[in-house]
């Protein structure tokens, strides 16, 4: 049995029709993830088969985790040393809703190091290589997930997205890549680097597909005072207003907005209405206001991990301050780097310089971003302005992954929807590009995503 290609929703289907049961589904993945792992290191965790077949709509299927998002049971690491046995006692509500409509746990998948960077380059683990060219990055910090299901070693997986974590992955090993908008899935579970950014993704080969799992895990929970319930009634739309943003391509290298451009002309002759802006007049201020908020929201969250409250026990010292600096040892260089900078973004002196002017900067950047789409059904743009770096460029200047957010931040900053999808190609990669909607307008911007999908056919998603 050969699944390779397969959607979920055609999984779902030949089981349906007794031409697959789940438990071969399950082998065939768990299989090949066995046999691929060795080269790509996609998973950190790879589980075996479960042999139940639990009830529901997904009929048993197993999923792909990504390693930050919490599994009862199941090792739990964000692909650090700091959490390398941490096994937690509590499913994440995302991963309980999936359990109760019938799926299960394929394995914990590659990151970057408590979901920082933009690579797959920063886990303790090793780098996950690129399914398309092993000698490239994924993509972060869901690069495990996305090299999963690229590679046939998952039907569909779970990520983080803080800045496009799971957008950028999804870009460069050619999937689909959705980032819902913050508050439609609960963050029970997710163990926290931004949060008032981060949110639980989904990467799979179509946009069905990724519609599918949505709808399972969406809603509020009692868990998360930030979640609430969005509509998840499907949408009719006959013809897309789309309106593409000039000053975001233009930021993009000339092979990417070749292709770009090229898939806007097939969009406008299958009937999309696109219309253009010359600029979003905040460009130039969304990294920086990223980056402030993040950090000093990591440098809060981490600082739990001390040795005491969390994090592996190390020998006496001979006072708490050397205690605590050894156990802060086992995190990674990224980590440490982006604490230190949130830390001094805190400090007294710097928090109203920095912090509190980045929230304010947050706050007009979201208006201005309601502004511009208004009267429009998505906003289209690139969704990485590069194609995928070789592995140690990155390490070697780390403004390469830095800049390579530019595009993809925007979402997470306004709480908006955002999917990226294949659009062009260029040698052996896939140039994405991304639909960004108006907050709890996921189901929008998903049926835009699936007109333009069926539209470009850029990269077969599966077999459907």
């Amino acid at each position: 049995m050969n699944l390779e290609g397969y959607t979920l929703q055609l999984i779902l289907k030949e089981i349906e029709n007794g031409n697959l049961s789940p438990e071969d589904v399950n082998e065939f993945y768990h299989r090949r993830s066995a046999d691929l792992n060795r080269v790509l290191n996609a998973y950190i965790t790879l589980l075996d088969p479960e042999k139940s077949r639990p009830e529901g709509d997904l009929k048993g299927i197993a999923i792909a985790i990504k390693d930050n998002i919490s599994t009862k049971g199941v090792r739990t690491t964000c692909a650090s040393k700091m959490l390398e046995n941490y096994i937690p006692p509590y499913d994440a509500t995302a991963v309980s809703s999936l359990k109760k409509h019938g799926g299960s746990l394929l394995g914990k998948t590659n990151m970057d190091e408590f979901a920082m960077g933009s690579s797959g380059e920063n886990s303790a683990f090793g780098p996950t290589r690129n399914p398309l060219n092993r000698e490239y990055v994924t993509g972060g910090s869901s690069s495990g997930s996305a090299a999963a299901v690229a590679a046939d070693m998952a039907p569909i997986a779970l990520g983080s997205d803080t800045g496009g974590s799971v957008r950028a992955p999804a870009s460069f090993t050619g999937i689909i890549g959705f980032k819902p908008s913050y508050g439609a899935v609960s963050r029970y579970g997710l163990i926290a680097y931004a949060n008032s950014l981060e949110v639980i993704g989904i990467l799979g080969k179509s946009v069905q597909d990724v519609s599918l799992l949505f709808k399972m895990i969406a809603g509020k929970d009692p868990m998360d005072s930030t979640s609430v319930n969005v509509e998840l009634m499907e949408k009719n739309i006959s013809k897309p207003r789309i309106l593409v943003i000039k000053s975001f391509v233009e930021l993009s290298a000339d092979e990417v907005k070749k292709e770009f451009y090229s898939s806007i002309g097939k969009l406008e002759s299958a009937g999309f209405e696109i219309n253009y802006a010359d600029k979003f007049s905040l460009t130039d201020y969304m990294l920086s206001a990223y980056y402030t908020i993040a950090c000093a929201e990591a440098s809060t969250n981490l600082s739990r991990y001390d040795g005491i409250r969390y994090g592996p026990k190390v020998e006496s010292a001979g006072n708490w301050r050397d205690y605590i600096s050894r156990a802060r040892s086992f995190f990674g260089p990224e980590v440490k780097a982006r604490i230190m900078m949130g830390t001094f973004i805190l400090s007294a002196g710097y928090y109203e310089t920095y912090y509190l002017r980045a929230l304010q900067l947050r706050k007009i950047i979201k208006q201005e971003f309601e502004k511009i789409i208004s009267g429009y059904d998505a906003v289209y743009v690139p969704t990485m302005p590069v194609l995928p770096w070789r592995i140690g460029n990155a390490i070697e200047d780390p403004k390469i992954a830095y800049a390579a957010d530019v595009l993809t931040v925007l979402p997470n900053l306004t709480g908006s929807p955002a999917i990226s999808l294949p659009v062009g190609k260029v040698r052996e990669f896939f140039v994405g590009g991304q639909f960004i909607g108006l907050k709890d307008e996921d189901m929008k911007v998903l049926k835009v995503a699936e007109m333009a999908e069926n539209v470009l056919q850029v990269k077969k998603s599966g077999r459907n």
